[in-house]
């Protein structure tokens, strides 16, 4: 039963062992030991400020990235609107130029075609001019000779010129 009654001189040197390494750690270790718990609560406390601030921060990050990306999606859609209607332009452009230098050809070849019709038409009246030249010439030496054979010849130089 010693244990659990015990003496006056063993309590008595416990409480100055006690008192003694109270007065220690508080001296020595509760001083840093409460500094660095409040720069550790401080820490923290700043550190949820922080993170607060970076969260307010990604919240409007957020709301500019979808004004930004909207304006970009609007800026897509007129590019593409402008892209479009140059396309259309120049294929009409394109078409047009085309229709024009089809007329200015199409003139040409009309110009060409009525040149060389003008050409063979004068072609051929110089031919028959030469013809009733040459008719002409055989009939005067004909005509020397005798009136009815003269009329025979003309009448076979006539069917000859039908033939060809």
């Amino acid at each position: 039963m010693d244990l659990l009654l015990p003496e006056f001189g063993l309590f008595f040197w416990t409480l100055i062992a006690f008192v003694i390494g109270f007065l220690l750690l508080k001296k020595f270790a509760w001083g840093p030991i409460l500094e660095a718990l409040n720069e550790r609560e401080k820490n923290i406390a700043d550190s949820i400020t922080s993170a607060e601030k970076v969260r307010n921060e990604m919240a409007s990050m957020k709301s500019e990235h979808e004004v930004l990306l909207n304006q970009a999606r609007e800026e897509r859609t007129l590019m593409l609107k402008e892209a479009k209607e140059t396309k259309e332009r120049i294929i009409n452009e394109a078409k047009d130029a085309a229709k024009e230098e089809a007329n200015k050809i199409m003139a040409e070849t009309r110009q060409q075609i009525e040149f060389q019709k003008n050409a063979a038409i004068i072609d051929v009246k110089n031919q028959i001019g030469t013809l009733v030249i040459e008719v002409a010439e055989k009939v005067l030496r004909k005509e020397l000779s005798n009136k009815e054979e003269q009329n025979k010849y003309i009448n076979t130089l006539a069917q000859e010129i039908k033939l060809n």
